[in-house]
This record gives structure tokens, C-alpha cells and sequence, in this order.
């Protein structure tokens, strides 16, 4: 079993509105229903044995108000109250508040020191660990090709920059107005092929010892799953690798705070979670999935209802 949420998006700052000046944000709330998913999980029985924490930790106005380090400190603190190990997932926010450099130094880089459990590019945020007999776990990172979190002389934010540009010729690059493409804006991210070169061995390997995995992220990678904006630039390349193995069950994301659900044509589900920052402090926006031979069973809190996915 283990627990899940998204998109925290901490910030020791009153209510506020998103980018679109129309959905309420309670970002100091959010630090309040994160202690009390950390006290349900704690209590769960039979108890839970990890945490998957899909990203957007803290939100992004921390870095103008100098306050990144003490939020991100404040939310680890409530999460290192669990006995078990959090998986984190790096979202857009975190890199608006970090460097890919500086994150690599925080509690946030939750993949395992030294051996092969990951691409090559240390700065790449995607591993793999097996949490129990014959279940994988592989965190993704979405936003390996990216312009975020990159110094802007390096050739991978030059690289991602021409991609983005190609792909959407609006002044603001996070607005999807009127493109072909709408997923090619700036707050999502891609995957390098050098980590979709690793997740196919990984793949590979779960394949010949007949394993399920679950697959982590944050950005969502089925259009189903998505609202068409919040899906990952190279998505198709993402679901192509999947989907030339059987062992994937589950893909799950958050980013998307609206939260949607998808089971594809191969029988993946894929699961985005609803997002905390936008959960009414008298609700909350969390949950623990129960995984057995042939389903997972989400016991979903607030606005994340309960749901069956077999195998």
C-alpha cells in the first residue's frame, strides 16, 4: 500500500487566484491538509509502505518572496513524520523555485545514491526501486527537456527553447492560444531520449521477471488523462515505450489539478490526481492505494473519489 498526493504548492501567503485569475488557490492551507494526510497515512492498517509525492511541492512565488528554502523545508519536515520513504516527483514549480543543479542537494531528490537505478545524467530526476515482490516503481521525469531549471547558456535549455519556439510562435510561451499543439507551452516539459533509452531497459527487465509497474510522473502522458493543455511534450514517445512491454498497470501524474482518468487501449490506467492547493481547507485532496495480484484500490480523501483498477 502506499499514499498519494499532488500538487502541494506551499507558500506562507494568503488565498490567491490561478494564472487564469478565476480558481482560488489556498496555498497556506495546503501545509494543514498535508499534516493531515501525513497523520491518516500514519495510522493506515495494514500500515502503508511509501509515499508517492507527484509534484509541485511548494508553489512557484516562493522564489520572489525569497522564501523557497524555509517552504520546501517546511513541507519536508511534515512528510519526514512518515516512517517510510517518499518518492518525489519534480514538477514545474519546483523548478521555478530551484535550479536542476540546486535540487539535486535538496530533499526532493529522492533517487537512491550511486548504482544503476537510473539514466546516466545524475540531474535527471528518474529512477526505479521495487517496493515489494514482483511491483516496480518507476519515477519519470517530465521535465528533463525543459527551459526550466536549465542555465539559459547550456545546449539543453537552447535545445528545449527551439523546440518549444517551433512548436508554439505566441509571445508568452505559456499560453496555448490558438496552437496546433496545445501541450507545447513552457510550464510542461519532455522527455529526454536518453532517459526513454533507460526506461525501455527498465521495461525490459520488469518484462522478463514478470513484474507490474507503476509508473510515476508529473506531467500526465495520455491525452485521456489530460485536459490538452497539461500533457507532456513528447507524451506519444512516453506511451510508445510503455506500450511495447505488458508489465506497465498504472501511470499516474498530477499537474492537471482538476484531476482526470483514463484506462488506454493496452489496459493501462492512467490516474491524474486532483491537486491539494485548490482543495477547500474543509476538504482535502489525497489518497492510499492498495495494490493486489490483479487490481489497485484507491481509498481516495476529499475530492479524490475511490476507484478500482484491475489488471
Amino acid at each position: 500500500a502506499f499514499g498519494v498526493i499532488a500538487d502541494i504548492q506551499f507558500a506562507d501567503a494568503e488565498d490567491g487566484h490561478d494564472f487564469g485569475g478565476c480558481r482560488r488557490r489556498y496555498y497556506r492551507h495546503s501545509l494543514r491538509l498535508l499534516r493531515e494526510a501525513v497523520r491518516e497515512w500514519a495510522g493506515e492498517s495494514p500500515p502503508i509502505d511509501c509515499v508517492l509525492q507527484l509534484g509541485d511541492s511548494i508553489d512557484g512565488q516562493n522564489a520572489r518572496r525569497g522564501e523557497a528554502e524555509s517552504a520546501l523545508q517546511q513541507v519536508l519536515e511534515v512528510l519526514g513524520q512518515l516512517s517510510v520513504p517518499v518518492h518525489h516527483a519534480w514538477g514545474n514549480h519546483e523548478l521555478y523555485n530551484f535550479s536542476r543543479e540546486r535540487l539535486v542537494h535538496t530533499g526532493l531528490y529522492s533517487r537512491p545514491a550511486g548504482g544503476s537505478d537510473g539514466p546516466a545524467d545524475r540531474e535527471c530526476h528518474a529512477y526505479h526501486c521495487s517496493p515489494a515482490p514482483r511491483l516496480r516503481l518507476v519515477v519519470l521525469d517530465s521535465y528533463d527537456t525543459s527551459t526550466l531549471g536549465r542555465d539559459p547558456g547550456s545546449p539543453r535549455y537552447q535545445e528545449s527553447l527551439r523546440l518549444l519556439r517551433e512548436k508554439n510562435t505566441n509571445d508568452d510561451l505559456n499560453s496555448p492560444e490558438g496552437l496546433k499543439e496545445p501541450h507545447f507551452v513552457a510550464f510542461n516539459g519532455g522527455f529526454s531520449q536518453a532517459q526513454l533509452d533507460w526506461f525501455d531497459e527498465v521495461l525490459k527487465f520488469a518484462d522478463e521477471n514478470q513484474e507490474k509497474v507503476i509508473v510515476m510522473a508529473h506531467v500526465p502522458i495520455h491525452p485521456c488523462a489530460s485536459n490538452g493543455v497539461c500533457l507532456a511534450w513528447n507524451y506519444e514517445a512516453a506511451l510508445s515505450v510503455i506500450h511495447t512491454h505488458r508489465c506497465v498497470v498504472c501511470v499516474l501524474a498530477g499537474h492537471l489539478h482538476d484531476g482526470a482518468y483514463c484506462q488506454d487501449l493496452h489496459g493501462v490506467h492512467h490516474l491524474t490526481l486532483e491537486g491539494l492547493i485548490e482543495t477547500p481547507p474543509d476538504s482535502n485532496a489525497f489518497g492510499t492505494v492498495h495494490v493486489y495480484e490483479d487490481k489497485m484500490v484507491l481509498k481516495g480523501r476529499g475530492r479524490i473519489p475511490d476507484r478500482v483498477m484491475h489488471f
